[in-house]
């Protein structure tokens, strides 16, 4: 009931947004005085925050259409390398360079986190990647956008997606996951190691993953240990309504997702609106911009499927069952010690309030029988979470870093 009234809401408003947006087209006209007055830029402002404060943010693109390279600018395409139901394998192919004899970069898989926001989160993390890297990403699926004639999706078929694509990348791959993927990432390179599989990542770097959620609990992890299962499932999860492709399908949807995201820095997020306004007025468009670019991808969100969301808050948050050894896919355990030949790097933020300090390095232990000068660690002074993976620090810092374990572990 509560998805239906949200669409609802949605619904009742799209034609008041529609004629705020026809105001702004006239009144932002070269050729319209007011325009230039005061009192016609306090109004072209207040229909903006209107428009954006009421209006559904699509999924964003990715946008990389080019990176710089010594001596070349290299041109990017994006390719689907497959795709499955509920995510595509993205492959961010790069302009080879016309002076090199051979290109031989390492394939690293980025697995981007299925928690609410899009893979386009990842954009920056992607573009420091690429100039030394043959980059993928799993490209997640709104579940809302997915029939229910595709089945179900729950945390056995996320492992089993990340095997498929690790697979479908053959050998020497390189995988790296950020926040919400290490304990599946775990699991599915236990799971490949135990079968002796040859696909099996020759590394697998873990940026601020909630491994062992017990260590430095963080406001979500204690959300999370504060209500039993049963209350999540029945106050965040319901279907989705007419005319969504995913009609009837159980989720949590995105919008409550953002909600819990907004209030975890609400002064913060207040604070930016409020200067947004003035911004506009005063006609600082580079502030302005900022902030436009930093919300259609911030309140951009995804729904998901509600046998994934309710598996992961019971095996990754309430039981803790990969740190402790108990943790089972389709039935069969993950066994951690079966990996031996895959190289182990885990990176922190400092200020992280999302996965505190030492879930993350909590990997360390389960990757017991790697040989010690394959392990790596790392914790950024000043970086809180999204910082881990964006930003000056990532690209000054981190990226270099992790390139740099990458090649010293390749086949």
């Amino acid at each position: 009931m509560l998805y239906h009234l949200y669409e609802m809401n949605h619904a009742v408003i799209t034609p008041l947004r529609a004629a705020v947006n026809t105001s702004r087209f006239f009144l932002e006209q070269d050729w319209n005085p007011f325009r230039y007055t005061y009192p016609g830029k306090v109004a072209a402002a207040a229909l903006e925050v209107f428009d954006r404060a009421t209006k559904r943010y699509e999924k964003p693109s990715f946008g990389i259409e080019s990176i710089d390279l010594p001596g070349y600018r290299a041109s990017v395409t994006e390719e689907v390398t497959l795709s499955l139901p509920f995510a595509d394998l993205l492959h961010f192919k790069r302009e080879p360079d016309p002076t090199a004899k051979q290109h031989n970069e390492p394939t690293v898989l980025l697995v981007a986190p299925l928690s609410g926001h899009y893979a386009t989160l990842l954009r920056g993390t992607v573009e420091a990647l690429l100039p030394d890297h043959d980059v993928y990403i799993t490209d997640w699926r709104d579940a809302r956008d997915v029939p229910l004639a595709a089945g179900r999706f729950d945390l056995d078929d996320y492992i089993d997606y990340v095997i498929e694509f690790i697979q479908k990348l053959c050998t020497d791959v390189h995988v790296i996951a950020v926040c919400q993927p290490g304990p599946a990432v775990v699991a599915a390179t236990a799971m490949m190691a135990s079968r002796d599989d040859p696909s099996t990542p020759s590394s697998v770097t873990l940026m601020g993953s909630p491994i062992d959620t017990r260590m430095n609990p963080t406001q979500p992890n204690e959300l999370a240990m504060s209500k039993p299962l049963a209350w999540f499932k029945r106050n965040v999860i319901t279907s989705v309504p007419f005319p969504n492709p995913g009609m009837r399908r159980s989720v949590y949807p995105g919008f409550l997702q953002l909600t819990g995201f907004m209030t975890m820095n609400l002064d913060r997020h207040l604070r930016a609106h409020q200067k947004f306004f003035p911004d506009l007025v005063s006609g600082d468009g580079d502030s302005a911009q900022a902030h436009r670019r930093f919300y259609n991808e911030y309140l951009a969100v995804m729904d998901l499927t509600a046998e994934y969301y309710l598996q992961t808050i019971d095996v990754v948050f309430q039981q803790h069952a990969l740190p402790e050894g108990r943790m089972l896919h389709r039935g069969c355990k993950v066994d951690t010690k079966a990996i031996r030949n895959t190289a182990l790097m885990t990176v922190e933020g400092e200020l992280d309030d999302i996965s505190g300090i030492g879930q993350t390095q909590a990997a360390h232990e389960l990757f017991c029988n790697v040989a010690e000068h394959r392990h790596a660690d790392y914790v950024q002074e000043g970086a809180g979470h999204y910082g881990v993976f964006n930003g000056s620090r990532w690209r000054g810092e981190i990226a270099p870093r992790i390139r740099d374990f990458i090649d010293s572990n390749r086949c």
